[in-house]
C-alpha cells in the first residue's frame, strides 16, 4: 500500500533562540526517511519574534540554510512568525503574570487545535524553544488534539555548539566558530533530533470548552467517569441487571426494556471507532420509534432467551403488542426501571450513568442509557 502523502507542518515555540529553527529543520531533512517542510510557524512574543528578524532572517542566515540544503527559502518570512496576543487582541512581549500565562495556554491550543483540523497535514512540533510555559502547552495542545501521524520533537545539541550563539546548523562544509578565546569546528557538531511519544486523547474524549483550563478540566472529567463506571452485565435467562457488585432484579419486560437501549449503544452507535462516549447521546431512540410495530419482535428475541422460543409468554407478548407497545407503558415502565436502579445503587450519582435518561432533542423525547459502551456486556 502506498503511504499517505501529508502536507508536512512544522510549529515550533520560540524565545530568545532562534537557532532552533535551522537546527530542528535540519535534523529533520537528515532523517531516515528525511522530512521537508511545505510550511512553518513559530509561535513566540513580540520581542522573540524580533530576534528572529534581526539574527536569523534580516542577516541571510536562514536563506543561505535554505540554498545550501534545498528547501524553499519562502517557507519562513514574517508571516510565519505567530505573536501570543492577549484576550484584547494585544500582542505580549512577554509572559509576566496569570492572566498572560492563561492567554498563552489558550493562544497555543486553539492554534495547534485549527491545524489539526487540516486532515491533509501532519504537525511536527518542537518543544526545544520558548519558555517552559510554552513547550508544556504546544506538548499538551498535542494530546488533546493530535492525530495519530502528528509528531512532538525536541532538538539535542553538542553542549559546545548550543552555548556558541554564533551556531545555527551544521553546513555540508566545515567552518570555524570563534568565540571567547575558543575555536570551534561545526564538523564536530552533533544534532540529533528525539521524537517524543505522547497520548493521543483526540475522538477518545469529548471537547467542547476554549480555555486551556476548561479543556483540562473536561478531558480529566471524562476520563474520571470513563474509569469509574463499573460495568453493567445482563443476565437475561436470570432476569438480573448486575453493576459493579450489585445485582438487580427486574421483571421480564424491564430487563427486555433496559436489554434493548443497552444494544442500541453497542450496535448502533453512529461513531464506532470513539472509544468513550463522553457527552454523546446521539444513539438515543425516539419514544416513538420505540412504540413502533419493528420493535415489538426485536423485544421478543430478547423475551425468547428468558422463557424458550415456543413459551405461550413469547406468544402473548408478539399478540399484544403487534401494533407496538403503548407509548404509556414505555413512560411508566422507565419510571419503574429507574426506582429499582436508584433503590439498589444506593448513589445517586452513579445511578446517573445507569438509569434510563429522557433527552428532549430534535423536537422529541428520546430515551437511552449514559454509560460508556465499553462497561456494557449482555449475556443470554
Amino acid at each position: 500500500m502506498e503511504e499517505r502523502k501529508f502536507k508536512e507542518v512544522l510549529i515550533f515555540v520560540a524565545g530568545t533562540t532562534p537557532q532552533i529553527i535551522t537546527e530542528t529543520i535540519y535534523a529533520l531533512i537528515h532523517k531516515n526517511p528525511p522530512v521537508y517542510p511545505d510550511e512553518v510557524f513559530i509561535i513566540t512574543s513580540s520581542y522573540g519574534k524580533n530576534l528572529i528578524i534581526k539574527n536569523l532572517l534580516k542577516p541571510g542566515i536562514f536563506s543561505e540554510f535554505c540554498k545550501e540544503f534545498g528547501i524553499q527559502e519562502s517557507l519562513l518570512d514574517q508571516d510565519s512568525i505567530i505573536v501570543v496576543k492577549d484576550s484584547k487582541g494585544n500582542e505580549l512581549d512577554d509572559v509576566r503574570n496569570g492572566q498572560e500565562n492563561e492567554c498563552l495556554g489558550d493562544f497555543i491550543t486553539e492554534f495547534i487545535k485549527e491545524k489539526a483540523s487540516e486532515h491533509s497535514t501532519r504537525l511536527h512540533c518542537s518543544l526545544a524553544g520558548g519558555r517552559k510555559t510554552m513547550s508544556f502547552y504546544l506538548g499538551s495542545a498535542l494530546q488533546l488534539f493530535g492525530r495519530s501521524w502528528d509528531k512532538l520533537y525536541h532538538v539535542l545539541v553538542s553542549p559546545e555548539f548550543e552555548s556558541n550563539s554564533d551556531f545555527y546548523y551544521k553546513p555540508k562544509k566545515n567552518r570555524v566558530l570563534k568565540k571567547d578565546g575558543k575555536q570551534l569546528n561545526t564538523k564536530d557538531a552533533q544534532i540529533f533530533l528525539a521524537e517524543l511519544p505522547f497520548i493521543r486523547l483526540k475522538d477518545k474524549i469529548l471537547l467542547n470548552s476554549k480555555s486551556f483550563k476548561e479543556l483540562v478540566s473536561e478531558g480529566q472529567k471524562e476520563i474520571d467517569t470513563a474509569l469509574t463506571q463499573p460495568f453493567i452485565s445482563i443476565r437475561l435467562k436470570e432476569g438480573i441487571v448486575s453493576i459493579g457488585n450489585k445485582n438487580i432484579e427486574l421483571k421480564p419486560f424491564h430487563i427486555v426494556f433496559y436489554t434493548h437501549l443497552l444494544r442500541q449503544k453497542l450496535e448502533r452507535c453512529p461513531y464506532p471507532d470513539k472509544l468513550y462516549c463522553g457527552n454523546c447521546y446521539d444513539c438515543f431512540i425516539q419514544i416513538n420509534d420505540l412504540a413502533a410495530p419493528g420493535i415489538t419482535e426485536i423485544m421478543a428475541k430478547d423475551y425468547e432467551i428468558i422463557y424458550g422460543q415456543h413459551s405461550d409468554h413469547v406468544y402473548n407478548f408478539r399478540t399484544k403488542w403487534k401494533d407496538g407497545i403503548d407509548l404509556s407503558k414505555l413512560r411508566s415502565d422507565r419510571s419503574k426501571i429507574n426506582k429499582d436502579i436508584i433503590e439498589n445503587l444506593e448513589d445517586e450519582t452513579l445511578a446517573t450513568y445507569y438509569t434510563i435518561t429522557s433527552l428532549r432533542k430534535w423536537g422529541g423525547t428520546r430515551f437511552g442509557v449514559r454509560v460508556e459502551k465499553g462497561k456494557i456486556r449482555i449475556e443470554s
